[in-house]
């Protein structure tokens, strides 16, 4: 097994440039404390992308207030509110960014400290990362939002699947590669090299409203031959709980993935590429 850590490690590539991307949709009060956790990363983006799929102008002056208290770039990309729409906004951030490393969160997940450090440490050429979230309970909302806390660990009386908040990079180590897609993987907590992203064109905007946006997109870069390898025990955020969004357009979503799986699309004709140039 200690051969497996070694070779692990030998696998290390330098990466040029990191872009931390998160997505928001008009919720202040979560995206606050979530800057205020990209603040306090030990290993810091070289440039923060917000992807915000139609917030009001409160959202705005949060992120310029962020942007005049941190020495990290700030991009802000907006489009107008028509619904959810979140491919589109994605594909139009990424379109901006600058990183060769794209590492990517939601509006309502607050970091752990060394999440960046942890998704660059064990990246790895044509493989995309993916963690686990841990849950902040419905009824700590309000004290959350009054004391700001971003800090929790496993004795936090106000998670829910406090094992996920054990940080020990060696263990990761362990997990291996696969070429098969996990139902485990969410995309509040993923990173991949922009070049495999913009091979497969990016999100498929077809796909509208809540559901499959992410996992339709990981495997057509599976088909495209990139790998997927699990982060247990680093990468960790913390999702505070919120009403689950409309379903309507799940079923239709879905048989665009189903789609991307029998026919092993590699490549969807409504993406990135009309942003880019």
């Amino acid at each position: 097994m200690l051969y497996v850590i070694i070779l692990n490690l030998l696998k290390n590539i330098p990466i040029l440039k990191t872009s931390l991307l998160i997505s928001t949709y008009n919720w202040t009060e979560a995206l606050e404390l979530v800057l205020k956790s990209v603040q306090v990363q030990t290993k810091k983006p070289d440039e923060l992308i917000l992807a915000d799929d139609g917030s009001t102008k409160e959202t705005r002056e949060l992120i310029n207030k962020f942007r005049r208290n941190t020495n990290i770039e700030v991009i802000h990309v907006w489009h107008e509110d028509d619904g959810f729409n979140k491919s589109a906004i994605l594909n139009k951030a990424i379109s901006k960014s600058k990183g060769d490393y794209i590492i990517q969160t939601d509006g309502d997940c607050i970091l752990h400290s060394d999440f960046v450090k942890d998704h660059l440490f064990l990246a790895r050429n044509k493989t995309y990362l993916y963690g686990s979230r841990v849950s902040i309970k419905k009824n700590y909302l309000k004290q959350l939002f009054k004391t700001k806390n971003i800090k929790f660990n496993f004795f936090s009386k106000s998670i829910k699947k406090r094992t996920r908040t054990l940080r020990i990079p060696l263990f990761s180590l362990f997990y291996r590669s696969k070429n098969k897609f996990s139902k485990k993987m969410r995309g509040c907590n993923i990173s991949y090299w922009k070049k495999d992203f913009i091979m497969v064109n990016g999100y498929n905007e077809d796909i509208k409203g809540w559901g499959r946006e992410d996992s339709e997109l990981i495997i057509r870069m599976m088909n495209n031959g990139c790998h997927g390898k699990r982060i247990r025990y680093s990468g960790i955020v913390y999702h505070i709980w919120h009403k689950t969004n409309s379903k309507n357009n799940f079923k239709k979503n879905d048989k665009i993935q189903q789609l991307a799986i029998q026919q092993k699309t590699k490549f969807c004709k409504n993406g990135i590429d009309k942003y880019l140039g």
